[in-house]
């Protein structure tokens, strides 16, 4: 076991409380990113996604998770906080809990049906309610007005997606490539590149398709854009992304990133969300025990302690993370 400083870029706590009656974010029964699993975890900045999926209530299920976003901040005053460009520049030395949003599915800004604009004005009122955005990932699983989601086929970045980067361009907002499909994120870099824009990239919760062959994983290609940008990946702890049956095939995943030259990129992203009446019995168990819940970290960064250096060790759990995020909190 190794203690160190972690940062997660991906966790649905916002969602489940947004949706689940008596949800609470200290009920470590119903969520593994419940506050005291990012406690004994040394969880020092964790990222909560505002998901949504493309349906007519997006806005409002969003608008909704913003609001649970400050009663948070509220109610566990004594273990979390706003994490700050200060907070994060001396990240080590925190007692508390750094706490920032991000968006997963810009169907939380716009449903299919209203004005471009709505998402423009959503998003600053989302940065007003929250004080930042870490990243926006434009789609989810499914298609949207913006692109197509990861389990699409053939369909990229539409014109609202364009629309929506080139505003993003000036609020220094990363965009996220874990939820999109390959065509999706070939058409963001295009685009980004063709319009010189400032945009930083990242993928938030994401392993390596070499690895295991998921739709939800990046292949070589884009690990080496992501890498070329200097972005960061967030290796992703669910099962599905993982392997079926190998339970240490996460360290593979991590030991494959820094084989592919991502050592100054990859972090964690454990994407741990609400489980309980899921719909799809296929995936249970969601998480091998050896990374169940937030509290695991110290175990992990343990097991590949004889396969990395201290310094990879210390960037792959808080240093690469804060590295990126300090470059683009302005």
């Amino acid at each position: 076991m190794i203690q160190l400083p972690i940062v997660d870029t991906h966790c649905d706590l916002l969602s489940y409380l947004a949706s689940v009656p008596g949800a609470r974010a200290d009920k470590v029964e119903d969520i593994a990113c419940a506050v005291p699993f990012l406690k004994k975890g040394n969880v020092k900045l964790q990222i909560l996604a505002i998901f949504t999926d493309v349906v007519p209530g997006s806005m409002d299920f969003a608008s909704k998770q913003a609001a649970h976003f400050q009663e948070i901040l509220a109610t566990f005053s004594s273990d979390l906080q706003y994490a700050t460009k200060d907070f994060l520049a001396d990240l080590a030395q925190q007692e508390k809990i750094g706490v920032v949003t991000s968006i997963e599915s810009a169907s939380g800004l716009a449903n299919e049906r209203v004005p471009l604009q709505t998402a423009f004005d959503n998003l600053d009122k989302i940065i007003a309610q929250t004080g930042r955005v870490a990243y926006i990932s434009l789609t989810h699983h499914k298609e949207n007005r913006f692109g197509g989601g990861n389990y699409t086929e053939g369909i990229g970045l539409k014109d609202d997606g364009k629309r929506l980067l080139d505003y993003v361009a000036f609020k220094n907002i990363p965009i996220d490539l874990s939820h999109t499909s390959d065509l999706l994120a070939e058409g963001i870099l295009n685009h980004i590149d063709q319009e010189s824009l400032d945009i930083p990239i990242l993928a938030s919760h994401s392993n390596f398709r070499s690895i295991w062959n998921h739709k939800r994983n990046l292949t070589d290609e884009f690990v080496k854009e992501i890498i070329h940008r200097k972005g960061v990946i967030g290796v992703n702890f669910l099962r599905a992304f993982l392997d079926n049956d190998n339970p240490d095939r996460i360290y593979d995943h991590i030991l494959y990133g820094l084989e592919k030259g991502a050592e100054d990129h990859i972090c964690f992203g454990a994407d741990y969300f609400y489980t309980v009446g899921f719909a799809d019995i296929g995936r249970e168990p969601f998480y091998f025990p050896n990374v169940e819940n937030a509290g695991k970290y110290p175990d992990v960064l343990g097991n590949l302690s004889g396969r990395m250096s201290t310094e990879q060790l210390e960037k792959l759990a808080f240093k690469n993370a804060q590295n990126f995020f300090s470059r683009v909190w302005r």
